[in-house]
C-alpha cells in the first residue's frame, strides 16, 4: 500500500456537516457544538465515503469521530449495518453508551453490545430482534460466529478502535477471522493512539486507499498534564503512596503491574480508610462494571487498575494518575497518564521510581520529552 493520503478538509462546527436532523438533534442534546481536532479532520473524510486511518491522543473525541459518519451512513442506507471492534469490555461498553445517546432520535437504529464476561443468551436474543450496530470485543464475537448466532453479511461499515491495543493484546487472529466474513465492499475506519508498522500492515490488508488524519503529538502526553517523579525504594513505596493520596484532592487512578498487586493494594487502601475499588482482567464483567460505575459516579475516590484500563477508560473527572509500578513501555506510560486531563481539563501524573526502575524511567523520560 502506498503512503496514506493526508486529509486537509476540516470543519469548525457540526452545523457545517449537514447531518441528518435526527442526529443533529441528538448531538444538540449531548451538547456537542465544536468538533475536536480529530473530529474536524476525520468526519468530513469519512462522510465522503473514504476509508480513514485516524491517529490522536486518548481523550480527544475519537468515538464521535467515527460514530457520527457511521450513523449518518446507516440513516442513508437502511439495508446496511455496522460493526465496531474494541479491545476491552470497558471501551466497548463506553462506545455503546455514546451510540445509544446519538441514536436516541432514530429508534430504528438499534445496537447490541457483544462482550465476554456476560451470558451469551441475552446477546443472542438482542441480535435476533434485529440490530443495525454491533459493538464487540474480538474474542466474544468469534464465539458467536462459530456458533452461528450472528451474521455479518450486511456490514457496510467497519470500525477498528484502539487498533494498536487490539494487536498488543494478541487479537490479530480473531480480527482476521472476523474481517474475513465481511463484505469486501464496505467502508473501514481505523483509529489508534499510535501507528506502528503492524497497524500499517493491517491497513494495507483491509483498507482501500485510506486517508490519514491525525491530531496532536501522538507519542507525547497532553500538555495539560503536570508530570512528577518521586524516587523511593520498594519498602517505602506504600508509605509514599499514602502520603501522596492524603496530600492530593480529587479522584485518583493508580496503576499496578499485576492482578495480585492490585488486589493487595485495594485491600490495603480500604483498611486505611480510603474509598477505593479495583479492576483487572481477573475480575468478572459484573465486578468491573460496578467498580467503574462507582468510580465514575464518585462513590469511590480511588480506582486501582492494571493496564486493562490504560486504554478506553473515559472518566472525565480523573484528577491524578499514579504509576505505582512503571509500565513496560513508554507508549503505555503515555496511555496511562492520558486518563487524566481529559477534554481540555488539567491533570497530574506521578511516578514512583525505585533504583531498579531508573533505566526504565530514563527511557520513558526520553520518549515523552522530559529528559
Amino acid at each position: 500500500m502506498s503512503p496514506c493520503n493526508h486529509w486537509e478538509t476540516l470543519v469548525k462546527n457540526f452545523n457545517e456537516l449537514n447531518l441528518p436532523k435526527q442526529l443533529s438533534a441528538a448531538l444538540a442534546a449531548m451538547k456537542y457544538e465544536t468538533p475536536t481536532p480529530i473530529q474536524a479532520k476525520a468526519i468530513p473524510a469519512a462522510m465522503e465515503g473514504r476509508d480513514v486511518m485516524g491517529c490522536a491522543q486518548t481523550g480527544t473525541g475519537k468515538t464521535a469521530a467515527f460514530s457520527i459518519p457511521l450513523i449518518t451512513g446507516l440513516i442513508a442506507n437502511p439495508q446496511k449495518t455496522a460493526l465496531i471492534l474494541a479491545p476491552t469490555r470497558e471501551l466497548a461498553a463506553q462506545i455503546a453508551d455514546v451510540l445509544r445517546q446519538m441514536t436516541a432520535k432514530t429508534p430504528d437504529i438499534r445496537s447490541v453490545l457483544i462482550i465476554g464476561g456476560e451470558a451469551m443468551g441475552p446477546q443472542i436474543r438482542a441480535v435476533s430482534r434485529g440490530v443495525r450496530i454491533v459493538v464487540a470485543t474480538p474474542g466474544r464475537l468469534v464465539d458467536h460466529l462459530q456458533q452461528g448466532t450472528i451474521s455479518l453479511k450486511s456490514v457496510g461499515y467497519l470500525v477498528l478502535d484502539e487498533a494498536d491495543r487490539m494487536l498488543d493484546m494478541g487479537f490479530a487472529p480473531q480480527i482476521n477471522k472476523i474481517v474475513g466474513t465481511l463484505p469486501k465492499e464496505r467502508q473501514t475506519l481505523l483509529f489508534s493512539a499510535t501507528l506502528p508498522q503492524e497497524i500499517t500492515r493491517l491497513a494495507s490488508k483491509y483498507m482501500k486507499q485510506p486517508v490519514s488524519v491525525s491530531a496532536g503529538e501522538n507519542t507525547r502526553p497532553a500538555k495539560a498534564i503536570l508530570q512528577k517523579m518521586v524516587e523511593t525504594t520498594h519498602p517505602k513505596k506504600g508509605e509514599i503512596l499514602l502520603s501522596e493520596l492524603t496530600a492530593r484532592q480529587g479522584s485518583v487512578l493508580i496503576f499496578v503491574r499485576t492482578k495480585r498487586g492490585a488486589d493487595r493494594m485495594a485491600k490495603m487502601l480500604f483498611t486505611r480508610g480510603f474509598e477505593a475499588t479495583l479492576i483487572h482482567g481477573g475480575r468478572s464483567q459484573r465486578q468491573r462494571f460496578v467498580a467503574l460505575d462507582g468510580f465514575r459516579k464518585g462513590r469511590y475516590r480511588i480506582l486501582v487498575a492494571t493496564d486493562v484500563a490504560a486504554r478506553g477508560l473515559d472518566v472525565p473527572h480523573i484528577a491524578h494518575v499514579i504509576n505505582y509500578d512503571l509500565p513496560q513501555t513508554a507508549e503505555d506510560y503515555v496511555h496511562r497518564i492520558g486518563r487524566t486531563a481529559r477534554a481540555g481539563a488539567q491533570g497530574e501524573a506521578l511516578a514512583l521510581v525505585t533504583p531498579e526502575d531508573r533505566g526504565q524511567w530514563r527511557m520513558i523520560s526520553r520518549h515523552v520529552g522530559n529528559a
